[in-house]
């Protein structure tokens, strides 16, 4: 169970995140849902709360970020679900390529919280030239 719940809730970010649309994430989120993003950026450089900022953080990076989200792993227990994942397309206009990480806390059937770790972009992982 704890295995296909990651794989539903990411889907659900995974479509915020690639469409804009955040229905089905918004209907396994908690009243008092919170999120952390690494936005080097004032006013989203700390823990945000509630589906109304979770939806301006989407319309945000989605004006400026075009991806398509790929999971790697998936990891989950009944408390907690870890999604590491490549993210591919573009960064205002210009190629974008990362490998992240999403931790996903529950309560209850519901996500109470999520936490975003970003990787080093992929292009640093090449040989240098």
């Amino acid at each position: 169970m704890a295995q296909s719940r990651i794989s539903t809730v990411f889907q659900a970010f995974k479509q915020a995140f690639e469409t804009g649309d955040t229905t089905d994430f918004g209907t396994m989120a908690t009243e008092d849902f919170r999120f952390f993003v690494p936005l080097p950026l004032e006013g989203w450089n700390e823990e945000q709360r509630g589906m109304a900022r979770f939806e301006e953080l989407i319309r945000f990076e989605r004006s400026v970020l075009q991806v398509q989200l790929t999971p790697v792993i998936e990891l989950a227990d009944e408390s907690r679900g870890m999604v590491v994942f490549r993210a591919e397309g573009s960064l205002n206009g210009r190629p974008y390529r990362n490998e992240l990480a999403v931790v996903f806390e529950y309560e209850a059937d519901r996500i109470r919280a999520f936490r975003e770790y970003v990787g080093m972009p992929l292009r640093n992982y090449e040989a240098p030239s």
